[in-house]
């Protein structure tokens, strides 16, 4: 696995053990299909939210929620969608989300969290 692919996964962890921490369940984790790959499935009370993780080791060269365009956020619209699509009727609401991970191999990453993003 290349550096770049072990940061995200190490992010991806951080993200979901930050979630937790908030009361929310994971139900699915780099869930993926033809159109792409959602990051987090969480569910907390009667909401379902899609995360997508973004992680950097600095801001040294962008935040990370930079990296999240308009077309990212039409495809994970189109992801949620898809996903619902595939594991039946999901209750309640549905939300997309981002979170920021910066120095996640550290003993406290910094992580940020946007709700709604798409």
């Amino acid at each position: 696995m290349a550096w770049k692919d072990e940061l995200g996964r190490r992010g991806e962890v951080v993200a979901a053990q930050w979630f937790e921490a908030r009361g929310f369940t994971v139900v699915d984790r780099n869930w993926r299909c033809r159109s792409g790959e959602v990051d987090l499935i969480l569910r907390r009370d009667a909401t379902t939210v899609f995360a997508e993780v973004k992680t950097r080791t600095s801001v040294a060269f962008g935040h990370p929620f930079e990296a999240i365009t308009a077309e990212k956020a039409a495809r994970l619209r189109r992801l949620a969608a898809e996903w619902c699509r595939e594991h039946g009727p999901v209750p309640g609401a549905i939300r997309i989300d981002a979170v920021a991970v910066v120095d996640a191999w550290s003993a406290n990453p910094q992580v940020e969290h946007l709700a709604g993003v798409a």
